[in-house]
């Protein structure tokens, strides 16, 4: 079950990952047009998307990829198995 979540959780940060490129693409067509304040807002606010976008992606890849290796996700787990 734990392999299952770790892999979900691969997919969804490739899936995060994928919606962060195309915004991305969708900001650099939207700064092609004319400068009016509504452009300017979309383009900050694409810009606040795309980095909440990437970090979560991160922190969900990072947890799958360390569960799926199978190594502990905290410190405290860290510090059980040191005893």
């Amino acid at each position: 079950m734990k392999r299952l979540v770790a892999v979900l959780q691969l997919l969804l940060a490739l899936i995060l990952t994928v919606a962060v490129i195309s915004t991305l693409f969708n900001m650099v067509l939207i700064a092609t047009r004319p400068e009016t304040i509504s452009v300017v807002n979309a383009i900050i606010g694409q810009g606040v998307i795309i980095v909440c976008l990437a970090a979560l992606a991160k922190v969900i890849g990072g947890k799958g990829w360390r569960a799926l290796k199978g190594a502990p996700q905290d410190a405290k787990k860290n510090a059980d198995e040191a005893d």
